[in-house]
């Protein structure tokens, strides 16, 4: 008889020929595996669930993680309960409280800078330029920090301006186009990551790499953009969360329509086209920057206002 961890294991690979990305759900499901069996469980429970799921375990319980977690025990379970009936599958309602996206934090350009520049007082030095490096590229880019981690050398093309992005979030592949100014930044970083990794086959091929010549590694960023981010003095508006490195991603999205809006372009039309360039698989991700961000939302209302408040002595037809 196998036991919960084989389980997942089986499931998990029966996911991954399939060409599901797992990463995420591995690691969820085998947190979850291992509060079982500290509990002498074998199948899965209701009980065991709900528990794990609003426990703290290295990180704080909020009802994103609680719904994650749950999820992903769900997903699973409808899996394993067809091969063993023991298996319960918590309900939809159970420990299921709904994550309901909160309005981003969006950065100004004072306070990009001011993260720039903050970013270049780290230490090592060569952990400084990096760092300046890799917030400069997601500013001008909007790309997700996983996907500049996993940047090699051979997807970047400088003359072109163009970046090729690989391995992203939903296992599809895109180009970014590039700014020659944001060329040029990176070409001079490229420079000194050469002189400090070297040139040899052995040498580490990602673009951005840490003080020990090795691939940066995306899961261990917040701590060094929470250095960043108290260095430069950026806060959160209030009821918000504290800004993340992703946020410039948001700042990125945002800034874009309002450039549309300034523009006079039919902005409902275009969130296609920026899904897309940013890597959304469903054009939705992108409008609900529409509806999430207040700025954007006094541009809506100013584009409108012609349309509700007509001029005194004339008649809306």
């Amino acid at each position: 008889m196998s036991t919960l961890r084989e389980d997942v294991t089986d499931y998990l690979a029966t996911r991954r020929a399939m060409g599901f990305k797992v990463e995420g759900l591995s690691k969820l499901l085998s947190n979850f595996v291992t509060f079982c069996e500290a509990r002498g469980a074998s199948h899965v429970r209701n009980d065991l669930a709900v528990a794990w799921a609003t426990t703290p375990i290295k990180v704080p319980v909020t009802d994103a993680l609680i719904a994650r977690r749950m999820d992903a025990v769900r997903v699973f379970a409808r899996h394993q309960h067809a091969l063993d009936p023991s298996t319960q599958i918590p309900a939809e309602g159970i420990g299921n409280r709904r994550y309901q996206p909160r309005e981003p934090n969006v950065f100004t350009e004072a306070q990009v800078l001011a993260l720039v520049v903050a970013a270049d007082t780290l230490s090592p030095r060569f952990k400084a330029i990096t760092w300046r490096t890799l917030i400069g590229l997601l500013a001008a880019t909007g790309m997700r920090p996983g996907e500049a981690c996993r940047l090699s050398v051979d997807d970047v093309d400088l003359a072109g301006g163009v970046l090729q992005v690989l391995d992203t979030k939903f296992g599809k592949s895109r180009l970014v186009f590039i700014h020659p100014t944001t060329a040029t930044v990176l070409a001079d970083y490229l420079q000194v990551r050469r002189d400090w990794v070297g040139t040899t086959a052995r040498a580490c091929p990602a673009v951005f790499v840490n003080s020990r010549r090795e691939a940066i590694n995306p899961d261990r960023l917040g701590a060094t953009f929470r250095q960043v981010v108290a260095a430069a003095g950026v806060t959160a508006k209030p009821g918000h969360r504290p800004p993340r490195l992703h946020d410039l991603r948001h700042t990125y999205t945002v800034a874009t329509i309002q450039g549309w809006y300034r523009d006079g372009h039919d902005v409902q039309a275009r969130p296609p086209l920026l899904s897309t360039w940013l890597g959304h698989v469903d054009p939705a991700s992108t409008y609900w920057y529409l509806h999430a961000v207040p700025e954007l939302l006094a541009h809506a209302a100013t584009r409108l206002e012609p349309q509700a408040s007509p001029p005194t002595g004339e008649r809306t037809p």
